[in-house]
């Protein structure tokens, strides 16, 4: 059975983890420290994560997705996504936003299947952010694509 919840401040970060979705351990610090990281546990074992951070009273945004390796297909991206829709919604936010590489084609596809829609592209973006350049299937990831989804009036 996997639970998810959120890791107090005591528990270590699972650096391994975050660091397959964001290569900047600098980066991943910096936003795990103003949001809340949440772990997918399968027994004692953490097999996923994400960070939620707000950006404004109605706007939270997803900062990190990530699976360990031996449980990738296997569903968990999506059900860490739609926990983390959930969440966002049950403490009152009206908007979710999530961003990605224009090279991490699986995370696009994920994303629009659980309902976000594509809202921005930051062009460069991955140039201007990271000193080495990152490469995906096979293309650089230059731009970051920016999606969202907001909520409808219940």
């Amino acid at each position: 059975m996997i639970q998810i919840r959120p890791l107090s401040h005591d528990q270590a970060l699972p650096m391994d983890l975050l660091l397959l979705a964001d290569p900047s351990k600098e980066k991943v610090l910096a936003y795990v420290q103003s949001g809340s990281c949440y772990a997918a546990f399968h027994e004692q074992e953490v097999i996923g994560v994400y960070v939620l951070t707000s950006l404004s009273q109605h706007t939270v945004e997803i900062m990190n997705v990530a699976v360990k390796e031996s449980w990738q297909g296997k569903g968990m991206g999506k059900q860490l996504v739609r926990h983390a829709i959930a969440e966002a919604r049950a403490a009152g936010f009206h908007t979710v936003e999530i961003g990605t590489g224009n090279s991490s084609i699986q995370q696009l596809a994920l994303y629009q299947k659980c309902g976000f829609r594509m809202a921005a592209i930051d062009h460069d973006f991955f140039l201007r952010h990271y000193d080495e350049p990152i490469f995906e299937n096979g293309i650089q990831c230059r731009d970051m694509v920016r999606l969202s989804l907001t909520f409808q009036a219940d």
